[in-house]
């Protein structure tokens, strides 16, 4: 995943932590797994980056990783989760 996040925005990251996080919305379990935190070195914008990994496709059964700057609105991995539950929801809309 470092590797991945470096890649997608061309700057440094190191490992911090593990977070875990369970999202849920009208009683219904929307995510719930391990959220990885990294410092973030060579940002022009963000000083942290949430990532971990999410099952895609119509059978999910490959897998994505999804990255998100700590960049406002997004200050925790909890807020990184929903912003990302929010993303997919409006992608399927269209």
């Amino acid at each position: 995943m470092q590797v991945t996040i470096q890649q997608l925005h061309n700057c440094g990251a190191v490992w911090l932590e593990s977070v875990p996080v369970t999202e849920i919305f009208q009683g219904k379990t929307m995510w719930q797994g391990e959220v990885e935190v990294f410092i973030l070195s060579g940002h022009p914008k963000a000083k942290c980056c949430y990532g971990w990994p999410h099952p895609d496709g119509d059978d999910n059964k490959t897998e994505r990783f999804v990255t998100v700057l700590e960049i406002p609105p997004v200050n925790s991995p909890e807020v990184a989760v929903k912003m990302s539950i929010v993303a997919d929801l409006k992608k399927k809309k269209k």
